[in-house]
Parts: C-alpha cells; sequence; structure tokens
C-alpha cells in the first residue's frame, strides 16, 4: 500500500495520495445506486473517492484490520451510504452478508501490504530507520509482536519466513546474527534491528537498504498476510454480481504471483494448482480485464511509495 498519510477532506487529494485513483475509479465504474466494498480502508482516499460517486442509494462497505484506520473515518459515520467494520480479509463473506451483501457487489477493492500511516508512525515498529518498538501487527490488539516472536523462535525458522515471505537471499547470515544479539538482549526496536540485518548482508542492492526484505518478510508473517488473500480471493468471486469487478492492488511480487493465480485460475474456470478448494459456481463466468495497471510517471514522482504499484482486475461475466 501507498496510501500516504493526511486528513480526510471533503474528497479525495486532500492531503492524501491513495495510489493509483484514477485507474481504480475506471476499472470500479462506480454507479450511483452500486454496493460496493473497500477491504483496505487505510488512509480512506480510495473509499472517499467511490463515496464522492455513490448517490443516496449506493452503498460502500469499508473494512481495515486496523482500528486506527477506523477511528480516523468516523466522520463519515453519519453517512447512511457508508458502513465501516474492524476486519480482516477473511471475514469479508460474514460481513457482506451482515449487510445485506451476500450477492450482488458491484465492486470490490483490494489495496495490500501497509499504509503510509502505518509505515510513517514509529510506534508501529514497521520502518527499519526509526527508534520505535519492534511490533509490525496491523491490528496491535492481537495476537504476538515481532519482538515476542523472535524471542525464542529458531534460527531455522526465521531462515525459512525470511526466504518464504520475503525473497531474503541472506536470510541464513541474517538468522545468524539476530539470534547471536538476542542472547545478550532482547531486539525490542525496529532500528536496532535494521542495523543487525545491515550488518549481517554483505552488500547492497540497487541501493536499497539490506533490512528491506527482510522487514517485508516479517510483516507478512507476523500478519498471516498470506493466508488472508487467500481467504478474499476464494470470497470476493462469489459476492460478484455479473459485472461486477474485483481489484487488486499489490506492491510485491510474491502477492502479486498468487493473485495473478488465482484470478486466471477463475478466468479459465479451473483451479490453481495444487488447490484444495471447491470450483467456483457452475453458472459464475469470470474475466480478467486488460493488462495490469502500473503509476505513471506523473505518480511516481509525486509519491516514490507507488513505484511498485501494480492494479489486476477480475469482472464476473456471468
Amino acid at each position: 500500500m501507498s496510501r500516504a498519510p493526511g486528513d480526510f477532506g471533503s474528497g479525495p487529494g486532500v492531503g492524501h495520495r491513495p495510489v493509483l485513483l484514477e485507474e481504480v475509479l475506471s476499472s470500479l465504474r462506480v454507479r450511483a445506486g452500486g454496493r460496493y466494498i473497500d477491504c483496505t480502508l487505510g488512509g480512506g482516499g480510495h473509499a472517499a473517492a467511490v463515496l464522492e460517486l455513490l448517490g443516496p442509494e449506493g452503498r460502500l462497505l469499508a473494512l481495515d484490520r486496523d482500528p486506527t484506520a477506523l477511528h480516523a473515518w468516523r466522520r463519515h459515520d453519519a453517512d447512511q451510504r457508508c458502513l465501516s467494520a474492524h476486519a480482516c480479509f477473511s471475514q469479508v463473506a460474514e460481513l457482506a452478508a451482515a449487510h445485506g451483501m451476500e450477492s450482488g457487489v458491484d465492486g470490490i477493492l483490494a489495496d495490500l501490504g501497509i499504509s503510509s500511516l502505518q509505515l510513517d508512525d514509529p510506534r508501529r515498529g514497521f520502518g527499519f530507520l526509526r527508534e520505535g518498538p519492534l511490533d509490525m501487527r496491523m491490528d496491535q490488539e492481537q495476537g504476538e509482536s515481532v519482538t515476542d516472536w523472535m524471542r525464542d523462535v529458531p534460527a531455522r525458522e526465521i531462515e525459512e519466513v525470511l526466504v518464504s515471505q520475503g525473497g531474503e537471499r541472506h536470510a541464513r547470515r541474517i538468522a545468524q546474527a539476530i539470534v547471536r544479539v538476542r542472547c545478550s538482549a532482547p531486539i525490542v526496536r525496529g532500528d536496532d534491528l535494521g542495523r543487525i540485518i545491515e550488518g549481517a548482508v554483505p552488500c547492497r542492492e540497487n541501493r536499497r537498504h539490506p533490512a528491506t526484505r527482510a522487514f517485508l518478510a516479517l510483516r507478512r508473517h507476523i500478519n498471516d498476510e498470506a493466508g488472508q488473500l487467500q481467504c478474499l480471493l476464494r470470497a470476493a468471486p462469489g459476492l460478484l454480481a455479473v459485472g461486477g469487478r474485483l481489484l487488486i492492488i499489490s506492491f510485491h511480487s510474491l502477492e502479486d504471483r498468487l493473485v495473478k493465480t488465482w484470478l486466471r485460475s477463475l478466468a479459465r474456470a479451473a483451479l490453481p494448482h495444487g488447490s484444495l478448494e471447491p470450483p467456483p459456481p457452475p453458472a459464475a463466468r469470470f474475466r480478467v480485464v486488460g493488462r495490469p495497471v502500473r503509476s505513471g510517471l506523473a505518480e511516481r514522482t509525486a509519491n516514490r511509495r507507488s513505484r511498485s504499484a501494480l492494479l489486476r482486475v477480475l469482472e464476473r461475466t456471468a
């Protein structure tokens, strides 16, 4: 996610830069009376833009697993067209049913990853260059922090997480360095872990900080991001009305590969290789809409965090 911090002004773009906003609105084809779900409210830029296009009969269900995002969105609670909920991807079908959207949704959006609201807050522990607790939980009211997880986990398990969740090439070196340091004292700050990783990695790649992939991997692991994404990919297509669209913005090749595989499999009315999931309903048909969309030069210049954004779109055709 590259949703930058800002207020929830009267319209999109007020102190806030939601990634690929024009492309998202064009792909969603928002109708005044349509029903839409934003699965990653975050900074609220996409949701605010959709809300502006809805008429009195339109409905928007906005979800986020981070309670701080919902707190900032509370100014919209009086709007009868908008419903918000503290929830993760695995709950989307349940919440859609609870709000009368179990079928016939016109558009579903998921902007994956981490919001700038989270990344820029040192108290959340997502960054490796700032002082702050090494937490990384999307919802700090649930689960264990990275500090707690790393306290006793074997080096081999750390290595496996760094490889599988971040594609880290120097996973063994980093895991061994973490275990050596924690023998003296727990690793409790993000900048401390950043320095440990920097000392363990022999070189920089493309001017990227050596801790970039490792922090991505730890964040994905501690929040079960891959598992939650799979839940969304299983549930969302069944919520769409004919003509409805599922939009997913990814920021890393690991998550994009999963999205691409599932969407193509649905379009072929087949299951992803090795899947144990039941096939989609026989009456449902899907197609992948166009080619993946990337941010343009102007957006990348204005918002450097959008440079890796990739939008894929699936449409239900029958």
